[in-house]
């Protein structure tokens, strides 16, 4: 066995652990560079069916790739919630785009956070990601993203 199959051995899902997790659309195709495919890729990857168990606590959708940092709930495993993500996103895309071919490459990359002291770094880094790939000067100018902090009365996360 090789490839990434051989990178998951001994991973384990921790529950109640946050995730920095990424995953990247097939062949790093700009996808999402449309904002018509962005807007419902973003409601699917955002329907509270996905997220009864776990919590999505942000997220950033870029032309090519997604970031989000995700609180493992009791009854799922990283890998399964995942491949839920990602086959709703795609498979409703895929609907409404029929043009769209396949949406996202296989597997993903994650972090596990150790400690709570980075939950709000890690999430800076999320939602700045496209004012560091130029797509926007201002968080608040880039339409495809969320975090939970920012009608919590928490400090705002940029």
């Amino acid at each position: 066995m090789s490839g990434y199959s051989d990178l998951r051995k001994g991973r384990v899902s921790e529950h109640g652990r946050v995730y920095l997790v990424t995953f990247a659309t097939r062949d790093r195709r700009p996808l999402f560079a449309s904002p018509e495919r962005a807007m419902v890729a973003c409601q699917a990857m955002t329907s509270t069916r996905l997220w009864y168990r776990s919590r999505l606590l942000c997220w950033v959708l870029m032309p090519d790739h997604w970031h989000g940092m995700i609180e493992l709930g009791a009854l799922d495993s990283l890998p399964t919630l995942v491949q839920r993500l990602k086959s709703n996103s795609a498979r409703i895309v895929r609907l409404r785009h029929p043009d769209t071919g396949q949406v996202w490459e296989k597997g993903f990359h994650d972090r596990a956070l150790r400690d709570a002291s980075g939950v709000l770094a890690t999430a800076r880094y999320v939602v700045a990601n496209p004012l560091r790939t130029g797509l926007a000067c201002r968080v608040g100018e880039y339409a495809w993203w969320d975090a939970v902090w920012l009608n919590s009365g928490v400090t705002a996360v940029m």
